[in-house]
């Protein structure tokens, strides 16, 4: 995995891999790199403060040994002043972090000059700079630049003529155009101060690549296909028109729903055409009876669909955010939040389904001038009401589906909304003077099939104009934005997919959405919400750093946005600030908007990453941070023990343990039974590094490893790369039986295993099936002292320990380290008569905490305050009928309902 032996030593950048700059740079130097190429963003949405990354760096054994971008463009003296400022500060941030080359990309504004002269003159400046750093630029033309080619930055670098100047060549950008790299031999090698290398599929790719895999359906894109069909139709023409488009997603969609697409597009195009109304268009496509788009005044409500888990987490969320509960629905688990013009419904049981433990946008709903023009609109779209279960006496609500399965409500204006009348009061009331006024936009992360589709029913059905489309490198890939407003800017929708998914690496975090309130004073909303205990997501200084770079901003209110992690954007027209909640439910996030005078974006694109990162610190800060003692009688850690889901392998059984909110997972690495499955992670590269991939992924650790189980024909070195592995997944306990007759043989080998293991950092927590020939508490308790090890302990599995009629009292006096976690699960009191029946109990049929008749509170009161619960529940039937992992899901709730809930009530 080295660099291969030469004068050079390649460095990987930081834009090939994905997640944060913490994990790129583990994972480069993992690889066997020795340096790497820095990506300015992955920087300021890192927390790392710029010395402690140089030193984080030094210790992988990584240098940086270049920086990009910098985009420079010939500009007024003016705007060249800021572009000065802007470089002294990354010059001496280069020069904290040892970097000795920075990468100038030539870029396209509207304020740019098309000067040569006055571009060298500039480039310069800068490198006078530079040199006075340390530091080599690198010049990049790029075709979208204002200097397209390498002959262009040739050209200009020479009239600089400053040794702090040269060239940065891209392989890609030199060879796409027609893949002669007899190019290199024309340029001077003294010039070059940066090479950077990658590949293509073919040269040229781009029309090619477009025109047979990414068409779009008319009005769909940014090509004036309106002014090209009303060319041909002023000319006369009067033939047949077919659409033809080649698209990857179409082509492996359902036919149906692509048509409809295709019909839906073509309507809306007629309502483009310039010429339709003389030359019959109105006909041929079957418009003449639509409805004008009817005007919107806002959205009147979103809703959320809910359960039990995410349920309290939502409702904390938004009463710390000002809402109050003031509406109960008559009929239906639905429940109405309000403050000022913003309504948030919250629902219980939705008529969609929804994943588990999750919050997620089932509906929402827009007033409209026309409710029933807008209703026919949709229809005449090819979008059909929504079936919608109500009493006789409730409101009717027209609605119609987005293709990702969104309700989308019409509502008459103003506070005669007759959906009101649905909800009961519940005696509260909304604060007079609301720090929230209304919702300013929602943004749905679509998946890359429902994206165009969503794209098109927005703009045809609610009349939406599309903004500028946004593409941004993000920590988890690349992610294209579409954004899209009514013409009063009332209602606002964005909308975010990523392309292309391959691997199993990932967020751990499906389609967020997110609810953009808005305020008028973002900085006083975000130091109030903080003060009645609003999560506010932590924005790194990094990030502020680099603003202040980039824009200079007054110091008060720069300090202001820092301390409250309120994010800052600017353009011609007017400012944007806003910040985030951590995210709830697993998926949902409130977000709060400023907007000064004309403002009419969402941020700056690179806000999107920025709370990516953010988010996944906040998610791995949450699962690893331990409970206090004092929590603890109320505050559980679970983990997922293996048997427990035994059908679905280690990744899978990872994701499933993310997905329904344990913190750990117990993964079963030998084979008990002859008819069990069988993951050999010590011996499978393949299925041990998708393992630790989920791991990372999702910020699930592993509890624990099982089994060694030593039978008196059985060695503890047997098991040594079992333990090794267990090391490598970070596991913590090794679970142990000894099913032997003879005690000093056994006790022996315990404590020789527990020496094997003692290296690793791995403790040997022995267990005490009441079949085997270590049957009980006292039993196990004499193994222990006779091995008087260190890192031995003991584990209670509550079924076992029940089963063998052990003392609770007994237990109370034994040593409080030898418990380091627990298997937690209820059973029928009465014991078994038969080893058989207590073997099938054990491995089949366990129940759910306060489904049987074990003491569970009394052995668990007996245990350390705080260790972990790991569930362990094999229930065979069940998992036949829903499958392993809601099984899992199942699991953890009961233990929450009947351990969480009764330890909090005696707190």
């Amino acid at each position: 995995m080295n660099s291969p032996p030469g004068p050079h030593s390649i460095a990987i950048s930081t834009v090939c891999l994905a997640g944060t700059l913490e994990d790129k740079l583990g994972a480069a130097a993992a690889a066997g790199f020795t340096s790497v190429e820095l990506i300015e963003y992955d920087l300021v949405m890192s927390s790392w403060s710029p010395r402690r990354l140089a030193e984080e760096a030094a210790g992988m054994g990584l240098s940086i040994e270049a920086y990009q971008p910098f985009h420079v463009e010939a500009t007024s003296p003016t705007a060249f002043h800021a572009t000065l400022r802007r470089a002294e500060s990354k010059l001496e941030l280069l020069s904290e972090l040892g970097v000795r080359v920075m990468v100038c990309c030539a870029t396209r504004t509207a304020d740019g000059i098309d000067d040569d002269d006055l571009a060298a003159e500039q480039l310069r400046s800068l490198a006078e700079r530079a040199e006075a750093h340390g530091v080599r630029l690198a010049y990049e033309a790029v075709p979208w630049g204002r200097l397209r080619t390498h002959e262009d930055a040739l050209r200009v670098v020479r009239k600089a003529d400053h040794p702090a100047l040269g060239l940065c060549l891209d392989s890609f950008h030199l060879l796409s155009p027609e893949n002669d790299s007899s190019a290199v031999e024309r340029i001077p090698v003294d010039l070059v101060s940066h090479v950077q290398l990658a590949d293509a599929f073919r040269p040229n790719p781009d029309v090619r690549e477009w025109s047979l895999h990414y068409r779009m359906f008319p009005g769909q894109g940014a090509l004036d296909v309106a002014g090209f069909v009303d060319r041909l139709l002023v000319k006369g023409y009067a033939g047949s028109i077919a659409l033809e488009v080649f698209n990857d997603v179409y082509q492996q969609e359902d036919p149906r729903h692509a048509a409809t697409d295709a019909m839906r597009s073509l309507f809306a195009f007629a309502e483009a055409l310039d010429s339709r109304a003389s030359f019959g268009i109105p006909e041929r496509f079957g418009t003449e009876d639509l409805p004008a788009v009817p005007e919107l005044g806002g959205f009147a409500f979103a809703e959320l669909a809910l359960d039990d888990v995410s349920s309290p987490l939502v409702s904390r969320a938004l009463a710390s955010l000002g809402f109050a509960h003031v509406g109960r629905h008559r009929s239906k688990p639905v429940e109405l939040w309000e403050q000022g013009g913003a309504r948030v419904l919250l629902n219980l049981a939705p008529e969609r389904s929804i994943t588990p433990a999750t919050a997620s946008i089932s509906a929402l709903a827009v007033e409209s001038a026309d409710p029933d023009a807008s209703m026919r609109r949709a229809e005449r779209m090819l979008a059909p009401e929504l079936a919608r279960r109500r009493a006789p006496d409730e409101a009717t609500l027209s609605g119609v589906a987005v293709p990702d399965g969104t309700a989308l409500f019409f509502c008459a204006p103003g506070t005669g909304n007759s959906w009101r009348d649905d909800f009961d009061p519940t005696g509260r009331t909304a604060e007079p003077s609301p720090l929230l006024t209304g919702i300013d936009h929602v943004s749905i992360t679509e998946s890359v099939d429902d994206f165009d589709q969503s794209t098109l029913f927005f703009r045809s059905v609610l009349g939406l104009v599309p903004g500028e489309a946004t593409e941004v490198t993000a920590p988890f890939g690349l992610i294209r934005g579409w954004s899209a407003s009514d013409p009063g800017r009332n209602v606002r929708v964005t909308l975010n997919t990523t392309a292309l998914r391959r691997g199993d690496w990932a967020p751990g975090v499906s389609s967020p959405q997110v609810i953009a309130f808005a305020t008028e004073d973002a900085i006083r909303c975000a130091k109030v919400l903080r003060e009645r205990g609003a999560r506010i997501l932590e924005i790194p200084r990094n990030y502020y750093d680099d603003l202040d770079a980039r824009m200079p901003l007054p110091a008060e209110l720069l300090t202001a946005l820092r301390e409250n992690s309120v994010v800052y954007d600017r353009d011609s027209r007017g400012e944007y600030l806003h910040f985030f909640t951590e995210m709830l439910g697993s998926r949902v996030i409130f977000e709060v908007v400023q907007r000064v005078e004309g403002y009419d974006g969402y941020g700056d694109p690179h806000s999107i990453p920025l709370r990516m990162a953010a988010h996944r610190r906040q998610r791995l800060r949450m699962l690893a941070s331990a409970p206090t003692v004092a929590e603890a009688d109320h505050f559980h850690r679970y983990s997922l023990a293996h048997l427990t889901a035994l059908s679905l392998s280690p990744p899978e059984l990872v994701d499933a343990a993310a997905a329904a909110g344990y913190r750990y997972v117990g993964l079963r690495m030998t084979k008990v039974t002859a008819q069990e499955p069988y993951y050999p992670l010590p011996y499978d590269p393949a299925l041990m590094r998708a393992t630790k991939t989920h791991l990372a992924a999702t910020g699930i650790e592993v509890l624990d490893i099982e089994l060694a189980r030593m039978t008196s024909g059985d060695s503890p070195r047997d098991y040594l790369r079992f333990l090794e592995a267990g090391a490598e997944l970070g596991a913590r306990h090794v679970i142990t039986q000894l099913p032997d007759a003879d005690f000093s043989r056994k006790a022996a080998r315990f404590a020789e295993l527990c020496q094997l293991a003692a290296p690793l950092g791995l403790t040997i927590d022995l267990e005490f099936p009441s079949w085997t020939e270590t049957p009980n508490l006292t039993e196990a308790s004499r193994v222990l002292r006779s091995a008087d090890q260190p890192n031995a302990g003991m584990l209670i599995d509550l079924l076992h320990f029940a089963r063998s009629r052990s003392s609770v009292d007994e237990l109370r006096e034994l040593p409080r380290e030898w418990f380091r976690f627990v298997h937690v699960c209820d059973a029928p009191a009465e014991i078994p008569a038969t080893t058989a029946e207590l073997i099938h109990t054990a491995r089949f049929e366990r129940l759910f905490p306060g489904e049987g008749g074990i003491d569970m509170h009394g052995i668990l009161a007996a245990l350390p305050v705080g260790i972990p619960y790991a569930l362990e529940i094999p229930r065979a039937m069940l998992v036949a009928q829903v499958g392993a992992k809601e099984h899992a899901r199942l699991a953890i709730d009961a233990a929450r309902r009947y351990l969480d809930a009764a330890a909090a009530m005696t707190a």
